[in-house]
C-alpha cells in the first residue's frame, strides 16, 4: 500500500502527524509491512504559521499511482481552495482509490471536486465552508462515504489514523498501536 501525504504552506503539521504517526506503527510493528508513503507537495517546501518547515520527498509529482492521499487542514487551505495549480495538481488523485482528509483538509478535497454527492465533515467551524462541495455536512468526528474520509478538527487526527489501522490491519492492529501510543481516546 502506497499513501500520499500532501503538504503545503500554511498546514497544521499536528493534523498530519496525528494520523501519520498510528498509520508508521502499522508498519514498524510488522501488521502491515508492505505500507510505504512519500511526502508530497507542490511547492519545494512546506511551513506551518510559524515557520517549522518540512521538504517533501516529491515536488508536483501525478498523484494517481498512490492507494491512499491523505491531506491534512491548516490555515493555508483557504488560499489552495483557489489556486488552480494545486487544484489542478491535487486532481492527479482522480484515480486514487482513497482520499482521506482532516480538518479543513477536506475544503482541498472539496475544491478538487472529489466530495461531489458524499456525506463529509470538516473542522466544526467551517461546516459552512465545506457545504457547497459535499451533498451532506457530518458533525462526525470520521465519515467515510464511497472512498472518501474526512475527519474533524485537530484532535480527529489521531483518532483518524487508528481508524484507519483498523480498516487497513484489523482490531488486533488498532488495540497494539493504541496501547503502544497510550491513547485512550
Amino acid at each position: 500500500m502506497k499513501i500520499a501525504y500532501i503538504v503545503f504552506n500554511g498546514i497544521n503539521w499536528l493534523d498530519l502527524a496525528g494520523v501519520y504517526e498510528p498509520i508508521s506503527k502499522l508498519k514498524s510493528a510488522g501488521y502491515r509491512p508492505d505500507i510505504g508513503w512519500d511526502i508530497c507537495a507542490w511547492t519545494p517546501d512546506a511551513a506551518d504559521e510559524g515557520g517549522l518547515k518540512v521538504l517533501p520527498t516529491l515536488v508536483g509529482n501525478d498523484l494517481s499511482g498512490y492507494d491512499a492521499i491523505i491531506v491534512p487542514g491548516g490555515r493555508g487551505t483557504r488560499a489552495l481552495m483557489r489556486d488552480e495549480g494545486f487544484l489542478q495538481w491535487l486532481r492527479t488523485a482522480a484515480n486514487v482509490p482513497l482520499k482521506i482528509s482532516v480538518c479543513t483538509g477536506s475544503l482541498l478535497l472539496g475544491a478538487a471536486g472529489f466530495l461531489q454527492g458524499r456525506k463529509a465533515t470538516t473542522h466544526f467551524k467551517s461546516y459552512d465552508e465545506l457545504a457547497p462541495y459535499c451533498r451532506e455536512v457530518s458533525h462526525e468526528r470520521i465519515t467515510e462515504d464511497n472512498g472518501c474520509i474526512t475527519a474533524g478538527a485537530v484532535a480527529a487526527s489521531i483518532d483518524l489514523g487508528l481508524y484507519l489501522c483498523r480498516k487497513w490491519a484489523g482490531d488486533d492492529a488498532d488495540v497494539y498501536i493504541r496501547y503502544s501510543m497510550d491513547y485512550r481516546g
